[in-house]
């Protein structure tokens, strides 16, 4: 007879454990901007950030548009005209801006959205109490310049993505055309190059980052021991460059293909984006893998965190796990709730996995 300890343990073992969930946030209707963001219809959403006054979505493509979700679920554009390419509108209200393949985002310390205004060039910033839009950094025209000087008047070629350093103090982007890096310091506005050299190539492990080659640099994130994460699309790689300024490879095989488990010898897909955790962890959108994975730089692994590999649109309300994505190209957790928030741009939807 089993002992009434054990039944017990078991009787409580299922009430204690928890798991996780895919929420739908926002897109997925066909919908005008509204009070249910859910019935909405996203174009393309591409990159979400989080602000005291609501989580930004900027959608890529066809929708060109700054959006915000508020506490109460309501959806509405910020900046931006659906189906409008264009680069004016600088310096006046939002809704007469016009952007040309936004695929990345990220709130300032002054609560202002900076904008990567990708094919444009350049790098615009949103300002949420004026309503209005102002060039920050490029000129607009494609080419490389201006290290060393105001980032206003430097070149790039292909903003993919910006974000910011945990402090707020510096502005990094991916300038992918150029095979490079940079970082505009926002007290001095001075931009500079912090990794790549401008020639493709797989990097040399343990060089200088600055001197070394990338193959396409995607996207990067920055955590809270100044090490620099480089996602590598073509190169199907995750590097990272430590506070020292050297360069290694930490995952992915360089082809691509899908895997798990030792971070060097598991394939990713055309990865796009990724996001430091809470816990320093990297989160990976494995775009063309229509997956979402984990890099744990203690273990050196890749898990994964949500997909199946198989490209769909079902499993909400379901095991992430068990899900279908097509395409996400963005992936970021709330600073306070944790939870993760993926843009499932294909689908045109924002969703979440919640711990029940």
């Amino acid at each position: 007879m089993r002992p009434i300890h054990a039944l017990v343990l078991l009787v409580a073992l299922p009430s204690a454990a928890s798991a996780d969930k895919l929420v739908l946030v926002a897109g997925g209707g066909d919908g005008p901007d509204g009070p249910d963001a859910t019935k909405v219809k996203l174009v393309q959403p591409f990159g979400v950030d989080f602000a005291p006054t609501g989580t930004y979505v900027v959608e890529m493509a066809k929708g060109e548009r700054l959006r915000r979700l508020d506490d109460t679920g309501a959806l509405a554009t910020l900046a931006g005209q659906e189906g409008v390419k264009g680069k004016d509108g600088d310096g006046g209200p939002g809704a007469k801006a016009t952007f040309n393949g936004m695929h990345s985002l990220a709130v300032g310390p002054d609560g202002c959205v900076y904008l990567a205004d990708t094919w444009n060039n350049r790098v615009r910033k949103y300002d949420p109490a004026a309503g209005t839009v102002t060039a920050f950094a490029g000129t607009g025209d494609k080419g490389f310049a201006g290290d060393g000087g105001p980032a206003k008047d430097a070149k790039f070629g292909g903003v993919f993505c910006v974000s910011f350093d945990p402090g707020r103090e510096n502005l990094y982007i991916t300038d992918l055309d150029n095979r490079r890096i940079r970082k505009v310091e926002l007290k001095t506005g001075v931009v500079t190059t912090v990794a790549g050299s401008g020639v493709k190539g797989v990097p040399k492990d343990g060089e200088e980052a600055a001197k070394q080659p990338l193959v396409d640099p995607r996207a990067h994130a920055v955590d809270k021991d100044g090490n620099l994460w480089i996602l590598e699309r073509g190169g199907h790689a995750l590097r990272v460059v430590d506070a020292k300024g050297h360069i290694r490879t930490v995952a992915g095989t360089g082809k691509a293909g899908m895997g798990t488990g030792k971070a060097l010898e598991a394939a990713m897909n055309g990865p796009k984006h990724l996001s430091i955790d809470r816990d320093g962890t990297v989160l990976i959108a494995d775009t063309e893998n229509h997956r979402i994975v984990r890099y744990d730089p203690k273990a050196e692994t890749i898990t994964a965190v949500a997909g199946t590999g198989k490209k769909g649109s079902g499993g909400i309300g379901g095991d992430p796990l068990k899900a279908e994505f097509n395409q996400p190209h963005g992936v970021i957790a709330h600073p306070k709730t944790g939870e993760i928030y993926i843009s499932d741009a294909a689908n045109g939807r924002v969703l979440k996995i919640v711990r029940e």
